[in-house]
């Protein structure tokens, strides 16, 4: 099989801009050298995209948002096969299961969530509007002065990335001063930049865990793997309208347009002081979840394509197998032919037949 990412074949698609760049891309090439780059690589792209299509028995893209992409790349549509991505959920388990629960009456949830911490988990990089989130984030402070925000990332890869991180920390500087609860207390930032693995943010699962609403505030994105692992978490969320965002969430979210900082921050205000609607969101993402993006969903739906292919492949049979028509001979091959034993094997030539049959030298 061959792996093709629906964002390289977009280049080639109907809608790119002229010089072949997705309106909703970013990139880090100088202006003077993407054009011939692009155009390059557009052409490329698209004609192995072609040439896959055309090959290809079955096209299997794991969203309805990249089977688009396909189909407008050139993909029959009577090929195509839409499979999910299969996710481990067991490392999510722990904070997943029972949560909703308000035992103490504070509006936390079992799990352990705070109800006014926002948390954001992914690759840090401009794609993700992380400007956008922090000018919301200065909204709902507005409006929930106990709010903090932790964004949470893997390690920055690249100079365009770690610039983008350096921004963003002096935004968040300017738009949230240190705040002290009096003269003699040390200063705090609402906001909080975190690394995956640091001491604040060992694992995903206590990330999560900590989070009253997950959010999600790109502007470019395919299959959403952080809004999935936060409904296995059992975790309300707020996301933009962007690639399979809505496909994955299913009305078990809120989902807003892209680069609109008010929408997201009255979406993240509301759900804040609803603690009931924060917990029937989460149970129902992690009801979805569970049955549309675990492994076993992903392997049973491969297992069935591999069937359905097996059953229209062509019976290919060995020439002595068939007559002269190609039709197959009655009993060539028995059974027990196809199973490993000392009968598929030559049967060994008798001692007295092999020196009868041995020339001598008078045949000679």
């Amino acid at each position: 099989g061959v792996r093709l990412r629906a964002h390289y074949l977009a280049t080639s698609a109907p809608g790119a801009l002229g010089d072949g760049t997705r309106a909703d891309a970013p990139t880090a090439l100088p202006a003077p050298v993407r054009t011939p780059v692009r155009a390059l690589l557009a052409s490329f792209h698209g004609l192995l995209a072609a040439e896959v299509y055309r090959e290809a028995d079955v096209i299997t893209p794991g969203n309805v948002h990249a089977r688009r992409w396909q189909e407008r790349c050139g993909a029959d549509r009577a090929k195509l096969r839409t499979v999910y991505p299969g996710m481990e959920t067991r490392r999510f388990d722990g904070v997943g299961d029972g949560v909703g629960d308000d035992a103490d009456g504070t509006g936390a949830d079992a799990g352990g969530g705070d109800p006014a911490t926002l948390v954001w988990v992914g690759r840090i990089g401009p794609g993700k509007d992380l400007i956008s989130l922090l000018h919301a984030f200065a909204e709902i402070r507005a409006a929930e002065p106990d709010a903090r925000l932790r964004i949470v990332g893997a390690p920055v890869a690249g100079p365009e990335a770690a610039a983008y991180l350096a921004h963003c920390r002096v935004l968040a500087a300017h738009l949230f001063p240190d705040e002290a609860a009096d003269a003699h207390a040390v200063g705090d930032n609402p906001v909080s930049f975190e690394e995956i693995g640091g001491p604040e943010a060992p694992d995903l699962p206590a990330v999560y865990a900590a989070a009253g609403v997950v959010v999600l505030s790109s502007v470019v994105e395919g299959f959403p793997v952080s809004l999935v692992e936060a409904m296995f978490c059992a975790r309300a969320t707020v996301s933009t309208d962007v690639g399979a965002v809505v496909e994955v969430i299913g009305g078990t979210g809120l989902v807003v347009p892209p680069r609109n900082p008010r929408a997201l921050a009255d979406a993240c205000v509301a759900l804040l002081r609803d603690a009931e609607r924060r917990a029937r969101l989460g149970a129902a993402a992690r009801a979805r979840a569970l049955e549309l993006f675990t492994v076993e969903q992903n392997l049973a739906a491969f297992r069935a394509l591999y069937l359905e292919l097996i059953a229209r492949a062509p019976v290919r049979r060995r020439a002595e197998a068939v007559d002269a028509d190609g039709e197959p001979l009655l009993f060539a091959h028995p059974p027990e032919t196809h199973v490993p034993g000392p009968w598929t094997a030559g049967s060994p030539v008798p001692a007295e037949r092999a020196d009868r049959d041995r020339p001598t030298e008078e045949a000679a």
